[in-house]
């Protein structure tokens, strides 16, 4: 085991980093874990919690690159992108819309399947080992349909999804959906039930994941910020940080949407555009849901917690816009009232904006940098960075050890690009 007994700095400290640092330090490593904020309060903190292996078909659909362009003149289209110049974006636009195409789908899906998969076995076995109390529920994820025609169209989805991955959900007819869940309105067209899937309270598994780190001798620290990287020989010597010089044998970038901002310090491209998410969470309203939910007809997520409700949604491509539109929050509310019981109107106890880490072929960066062989990424999770980080944090652990990896760590790899 190469350098089993050496260091690793881990720069970020979402989701994407809490778990490399765990599976560093589970292998024998020194880690050190940094971060510009505080530990998983970006986009880790307010998504809606699911850890979905249902989630397996990629963004790159047909048609999805239309539905993108025609939001340039809708600015409360859920998937948006704002007009602005940026040839960066541009460009990835443009690799993402030769991707729409259904051999794109077949071929990204089984490299997501097999991460995804990976991933909710090293989650039971982390929530099992550690007793992690972060509301870890099998209730399953509740796609609900208000339209007949909505219920057509998905029902086409579910069958792609058995007869190419072998995932198939339980159909659910509208008169039965208010009995399966008193938390529905009656007059809805119907659900799919993706059995497989799971769902936690995120900023409780990350707070938790964090003190589990510390406990097993990760320094973490918060607040500090990267500002350079040495180089010399082929490797990263040093990090410069706002509190200090970090030194160490290896180095791991999970910066999620900044990782783009430092593709010229690490000799390689990072493609990742922010595509920005919007959650509001309120306080319970009975009759909440039992489970999860997705309404994709208005591409709104539903999460009863044990004390609250979070509505999740949006993807807005705007750049590093830092600004909460309470028109995009009144949307999440306007969008779920007309499927759910409970009142979606309460006093909001958190409204939150994330970046989400989006590469144009939708599948994660994970892997040794192509010139700077102590450096490696993990980044672009897309919008399944819950759902794939157990797995990325044991590849990363597994690669930079120089172990057999558990997948097949190759079409994650950043040389792809």
């Amino acid at each position: 085991m190469p350098d089993a007994r050496g260091s690793v700095v881990v720069v970020g400290a979402g989701t994407i980093g809490i778990a490399c640092s765990h599976y560093l330090a589970k292998a024998g490593l020194k880690v050190t874990l940094i971060d510009r904020g505080t530990v998983a309060s970006a986009c880790s903190h307010g998504n809606c919690g699911y850890i979905c292996p249902s989630h397996v078909p990629p963004l790159t659909e047909p048609g999805a690159f239309a539905v993108a362009m025609k939001s340039l003149l809708n600015p409360q289209a859920p998937f948006r992108v704002k007009p602005r110049m940026s040839p960066a974006m541009w460009n990835w636009m443009w690799q993402f819309a030769r991707r729409c195409n259904h051999r794109q789908v077949l071929s990204a899906g089984k490299h997501l399947q097999s991460i995804l998969d990976a991933s909710m076995a090293e989650y039971r076995n982390l929530i099992e080992e550690n007793s992690i109390d972060c509301e870890w529920k099998e209730d399953g994820l509740l796609y609900v349909l208000r339209t007949q025609r909505g219920m057509d169209a998905f029902a086409k989805s579910d069958q792609m999804l058995t007869k190419e991955f072998g995932v198939s959900a339980d159909r659910i007819e509208g008169d039965q959906l208010s009995e399966f869940d008193p938390g529905l309105k009656s007059g809805l067209a119907g659900a799919f039930h993706y059995t497989g899937d799971t769902s936690v309270r995120p900023d409780k598994l990350n707070r938790q994941w964090g003190e589990l780190l510390r406990s097993s001798g990760v320094t973490i620290h918060e607040n500090c910020e990267l500002t350079s990287v040495y180089k010399e020989a082929g490797r990263v010597k040093h990090l410069s940080t706002t509190r200090g010089d970090l030194e160490a044998e290896h180095f791991v970038f999970a910066m999620g949407a900044w990782s783009t901002r430092w593709s010229d310090a690490l000799e390689c491209r990072v493609p990742v555009e922010p595509g920005k998410g919007y959650s509001v969470t309120m306080k319970r309203s009975e009759p909440l849901p039992k489970h999860p939910i997705l309404f994709p007809e208005h591409k709104v997520g539903v999460s009863p917690f044990d004390e609250g409700l979070r509505l999740g949604s949006m993807m807005e491509f705007a750049g590093y816009d830092t600004s909460i539109d309470g028109r995009r929050i009144q949307q999440l509310r306007d969008s779920a009232r007309p499927y759910l019981v409970a009142s979606v109107d309460g006093d909001a106890e958190e409204t939150w904006y994330g970046w989400r880490p989006m590469t144009w072929d939708s599948l994660p960066i994970i892997g040794p940098t192509k010139n700077l062989r102590n450096a490696f990424l993990a980044t672009g999770h897309n919008m399944l960075g819950l759902s794939l980080a157990p797995s990325t944090g044991r590849l990363v652990a597994e690669l930079v050890t120089g172990e057999d990896t558990h997948i097949d760590a190759s079409p994650y790899s950043p040389s792809r690009f």
